[in-house]
């Protein structure tokens, strides 16, 4: 009797192991051809900045995976990361944005001088947009009923702020068709590992368990293909609104660089480490800017 249970346990375990690869078979060739459709219906640089975003996505969300099973990162290796990711984010602001919009601008007719303000104009418009959507988001987070774990909201909220200009970035950068795009992409989804995991970590360490810690983690890079499609599609009708897309994004960037990875990064003591892992960071999306055009 305990031999016929165990091998009809076995029989049942067959069916559900042989079940399941069909279903996972199944749903991967669906994806597959949902992939192949989706890349025949969009204009070419919609769908690469839609790869882009994606990209940057999967670097958040490979960067979260770790929460799983570590327990904690020293506040030294925090800080290197939360450096070179800012570093990152500045190179990439000024080989991937600025001098890509002052170029644009002068495309347009527009001689040095009248360039560098409408892109200095662009940047201000771009920091100060973003600063003023964080201020309404934490009102209106300040609202929320008492159960809801504010100090955990305000963090996802800012997180999910932090990716949108990256986001922005990267679709501007494919509307475009700028050379530097694909480096641009690539070298923001290096950034976003580490981010991810930093985001991560945070979140478990505010409370949260281990697997709603990683999900949001994966949830807050999901902005950034959403906001890369918008903004392609935006500088694809309108091709006089590329300096501007160029310099708003840039000045987002640079203001999240300079409002919250730099302060946090020097924030628990180590401002060395910190500084050597912007260098490296500002250094590699440079090499990575120039030798992929």
């Amino acid at each position: 009797m305990r031999e016929q249970n165990l091998l009809a346990f076995n029989l049942r375990a067959w069916r559900y192991f042989v079940g399941g690869c069909v279903m996972l078979g199944g749903s991967l060739l669906l994806a597959q051809q949902a992939w192949v459709s989706l890349q025949a219906s969009l204009p070419t640089p919609i769908w690469h900045a839609l790869q882009g975003g994606l990209l940057c996505a999967l670097g958040t969300a490979l960067g979260a995976l770790p929460v799983l099973f570590m327990r904690s990162v020293s506040a030294r290796l925090m800080d290197t990361l939360l450096g070179f990711g800012g570093g990152v984010m500045l190179a990439a602001s000024m080989f991937s944005l600025l001098l890509p919009a002052l170029q644009a601008a002068q495309q347009q007719g527009l001689n040095a001088w009248a360039g560098g303000l409408l892109v200095s104009l662009g940047v201000v418009l771009g920091a100060g947009g973003l600063f003023w959507v964080g201020q309404r988001m934490a009102r209106a987070a300040s609202v929320q009923p008492p159960r809801v774990d504010l100090g955990v909201l305000l963090f996802v909220l800012a997180i999910v702020l932090h990716n949108i200009p990256e986001g922005m970035a990267v679709g501007v950068a494919a509307g475009a068709q700028l050379a530097e795009a694909q480096g641009l992409a690539l070298g923001i989804a290096l950034q976003d590992v580490p981010e991810g995991l930093v985001v991560a970590l945070a979140l478990a360490a505010a409370g949260l368990s281990r697997w709603h810690a990683l999900a949001f983690g994966i949830a807050s890079g999901l902005v950034e293909p959403v906001f890369a499609v918008l903004c392609a599609w935006l500088v694809g009708v309108a091709t006089p609104l590329l300096p501007w897309g160029l310099s708003l994004a840039a000045g987002a960037m640079l203001f999240v660089v300079l409002s919250e990875i730099i302060p946090a990064s020097r924030a628990r003591g180590y401002e060395g480490v910190a500084g050597l892992g912007l260098l490296v960071g500002f250094c590699l999306m440079m090499v990575l800017d120039t030798a992929l055009v």
